[in-house]
């Protein structure tokens, strides 16, 4: 069937898309269509998207899975293939893979700490929504709208694991080669980053090491956590020497810590700067030490 005549409909997007056209007339001609699928007023044409993607899928259902969050699935059992989780597993090894390759290319001084830490910076949660945003993909995942009403389409969480699941779609429909291509021509700016070791270490890490120095140790601590299993939310504070320093929010525990460690590190930073406008001599420290 020739591509123009299995469309599904889409959502108009009023912003101006920087992704590559891929002609038509370079999409298998016989390729299954994904159909309409909707999420309260947003329906997609899951093959003009790929096109905008420069992607040239065959398996257009599969695809479709990749953007189909659990809340989308539990409020419309049987209407689509099922959620975006497997894929997501699948295409988090496909994510690591194609940027450690290309890291390794890129940077062949870097010793192997470096390059753990420069793509720890690149596939967290945060880096991957980057990637994410980059396409737009928070505007064509399949979300239920309970979900899409708190803000999902913008969520991290939800945006690094729908691109891991797209990553994962393309490498079982296209191969490994196409995959990697994607992968790594999103990431380039991230991947030539010279960015210096200190800052590509994650707020945890930072804190670690920084408590360390001063004969502590961070601990963690969950506030609460609430909502459904495929949607939770914690709550969680860091203290170090029995002090709060900070409190984090996120879909996961590890979220949440993450943003407690870099609140403390903010609060840390401030209590140093201030003892020096104090005029704090060089011998005092204070509580925070060196800067974190």
């Amino acid at each position: 069937m020739p591509s123009g005549s299995a469309r599904s409909r889409t959502r108009p997007t009023t912003s101006k898309s920087a992704f590559p056209e891929t002609p038509a007339d370079r999409l298998p001609a016989d390729r299954p269509s994904a159909g309409p699928v909707a999420s309260g007023e947003v329906v997609h044409d899951i093959e003009a998207y790929a096109r905008r993607l420069g992607l040239p899928i065959r398996d257009a259902q599969l695809f479709a899975q990749a953007l189909t969050h659990a809340s989308w699935v539990h409020e419309h059992p049987g209407e689509s293939p099922g959620h975006n989780e497997r894929l997501e597993f699948f295409g988090d090894a496909v994510v690591n893979l194609a940027i450690s390759e290309a890291l390794l290319r890129r940077h062949p001084d870097d010793d192997e700490g470096v390059l753990s830490a420069r793509r720890a910076a690149i596939v967290s949660t945060h880096g991957l929504a980057r990637l994410g945003a980059r396409i737009e993909l928070g505007e064509q995942m399949l979300l239920g709208e309970g979900e899409a009403r708190r803000g999902g389409r913008r969520r991290p969480s939800l945006l690094a694991s729908a691109f891991e699941a797209v990553a994962g779609a393309i490498c079982l429909d296209l191969g490994w080669p196409a995959a990697r291509d994607w992968v790594i021509g999103l990431a380039t700016p991230d991947i030539e980053a010279e960015t210096t070791p200190l800052a590509l270490k994650s707020p945890k890490s930072r804190l670690q090491e920084h408590t360390q120095r001063l004969g502590s140790r961070p601990e963690y601590r969950v506030l609460e956590a609430t909502g459904p299993d495929h949607e939770k939310e914690f709550r969680v504070e860091v203290a170090v020497g029995g002090e709060v320093l900070g409190t984090g929010t996120g879909s996961s525990r590890r979220i949440a810590e993450t943003g407690a460690a870099a609140e403390a590190l903010e609060v840390l930073r401030a209590r140093r700067e201030a003892g020096a406008l104090q005029g704090a001599g060089p011998g005092s420290t204070g509580t925070a030490g060196e800067a974190p």
